[in-house]
């Protein structure tokens, strides 16, 4: 069975990304089921309008919900609620990528703030940076990518349990923010690859 609160927390999320004229990667989107452990978590891609494919900036957004916390959630709708809330891990890996020269990851990070906002919790913690190279043999070239994390868990006290229309207001000004690190990373004085290229085009 799917809580509702899990999809209430993702309708919020998804309004203030959009809110905030980010545009999602519909193919990057992916809800999964630990059939072992039960666990369920929902990830999906966002970025800023016009990018390129791949685009030069995006951010992956994860919710991680354990089958403790369906379990907490269960028990507080038929009365029987615990002292510890049930809580969403979340997890917001902004990258830049498509770059042609090996970056300063320092740099990078200068770029974004130390944490992030808090949501439901403390503040999400900064993790990263973390430098990828793609090699492409056949033409010789390379391309790079800088990813930042940041994470943190979402509580779910009683008044938003009571009231998940709360989450609006909680999860909503995480678009914003994703938004702005994006912007920031976008500004950043780089050399970036051209984008792919089809037939009759760029993609």
């Amino acid at each position: 069975m799917l809580d509702h609160i899990l999809v209430e927390a993702i309708a919020a999320l998804r309004r203030g990304l959009e809110s905030s004229l980010l545009e999602r990667h519909a193919a990057e989107e992916r809800f999964q089921l630990d059939v072992m452990l039960g666990d369920i978590s929902w990830e999906t891609s966002y970025t800023l309008p016009f990018e390129g494919v791949p685009p030069r900036v995006q951010a992956d957004v994860a919710f991680d919900w354990s089958t403790w916390s369906q379990t907490a959630y269960r028990s507080w709708k038929v009365g029987d609620a615990g002292d510890d809330p049930p809580e969403i891990e979340i997890e917001v890996v902004l990258r830049i990528q498509r770059l042609a020269l090996q970056p300063d990851a320092l740099a990078v990070l200068a770029a974004l703030p130390d944490e992030g906002p808090g949501v439901l919790g403390e503040p999400l913690e900064r993790e990263g940076p973390m430098v990828q190279q793609h090699l492409d043999p056949a033409a010789g070239t390379a391309q790079f990518a800088v990813e930042v994390s940041y994470v943190g868990l979402a509580r779910l006290a009683v008044e938003v349990l009571e009231e998940p229309g709360r989450l609006d207001a909680h999860l909503g000004p995480l678009g914003g923010w994703i938004a702005t690190s994006l912007v920031r990373l976008a500004d950043m004085k780089l050399d970036f690859v051209p984008p792919e290229m089809e037939e009759g085009g760029l993609r």
